[in-house]
């Protein structure tokens, strides 16, 4: 098991995790002040400029709180991303403290990160993917399992984490319908240092998506979940209502091409993605007042699991 250093500080072992169209300064503020670890795609600000507002915004309102829990940024380092020499010069020269790399394991961009001290994250959906990001020298694997929002994976963690832990001994992030403090435990438990949660957080006051996708998030289950590749090309999992309330038929989708950033982010305007983990989301709180309850709820489920004689019986036979 290992968590950095740097998050030495945190009051859970959890990361809000970057989703797109959604994670914005506010959310990444409240978070890290509650000690978790916020994030944001660089994409979600239409430029590079914008981007570097952001970053400028979100130290600027962190630096009065030196307890609060270091923040991240997500970059696609996929070809079809234009942006991404240009944010990445930004991530450097602002000291970004970790990143979160998606869609291609980059020895560049770890080194760049490297350079500074920052650390790097990468998002995998199997094992060969987690390989090649062991082998770019990343600091942390994110296993996006079944069940996790946006562009999600579809082995069970069960299987992926013991994969992965089989040759990594970095950071292990579980991503999948985790949506309580509980169910963080159960992460770590199961051999996951840290839970990465994103559909939970996209239902709070500061999440940038409009109120009428917070409406459908938290009345929806999980059979309202639709993992597709027909939205923007890679598969991903996506609201029914929404897909109908688009004026699709989500049972008879057209297939998309290769992945293009362009036409991704036009989808995902209008067609909104969620995890499992719409399940046991039941109402719309601020994120501190979420922090707080998930940092309550994971501490008695870890209590409770200590406490319990089968967790340390040895069973002779």
């Amino acid at each position: 098991m290992s968590i950095p250093d740097a998050f030495g500080r945190l009051r859970l072992p959890a990361v809000a995790a970057p989703m797109f169209l959604t994670s914005g300064p506010d959310l990444v503020v409240e978070v890290c002040r509650s000690g978790v670890v916020g994030t944001f795609p660089a994409l979600n600000q239409r430029t590079t400029a914008g981007f570097v507002d952001w970053l400028d915004e979100i130290g600027a309102r962190l630096e009065p709180y030196p307890e609060a829990a270091p923040f991240g940024v997500n970059l696609i380092v996929h070809r079809s991303n234009p942006r991404l020499e240009a944010d990445l010069e930004q991530v450097v020269v602002h000291k970004v403290p970790l990143v979160i790399t998606s869609l291609g394991a980059r020895p560049d961009v770890v080194r760049a990160v490297h350079s500074y001290g920052g650390l790097v994250f990468h998002d995998v959906i199997s094992r060969r993917h987690a390989e090649k990001a062991a082998e770019a020298g990343v600091d942390g694997i994110v296993a996006v399992c079944a069940g996790a929002g946006g562009h999600a994976g579809t082995l069970s963690p069960f299987g992926l984490i013991p994969e992965i832990r089989s040759f990594f001994d970095g950071t292990i992030l579980l991503s999948g319908a985790i949506s309580t403090g509980a169910q963080i435990a159960a992460a770590r438990i199961m051999g996951a240092d840290m839970a990465y949660m994103g559909t939970r957080f996209l239902v709070t006051k500061e999440a940038l998506v409009s109120a009428t996708q917070k409406d459908m998030t938290v009345v929806a289950r999980s059979s309202d979940i639709l993992y597709t590749p027909a939205i923007s090309g890679v598969a991903a999992n996506f609201l029914r209502p929404s897909i109908v309330a688009a004026g699709l038929d989500p049972d008879n989708l057209t297939i998309h091409g290769a992945l293009d950033m362009q036409n991704e982010a036009k989808a995902w305007k209008t067609v909104w993605s969620a995890g499992h983990g719409v399940a046991a989301i039941d109402d719309l709180p601020g994120a501190a007042e979420l922090c707080d309850r998930l940092v309550t709820e994971y501490a008695v489920a870890m209590a409770a699991a200590a406490s319990d004689p089968y967790s340390i019986r040895t069973v002779r036979l």
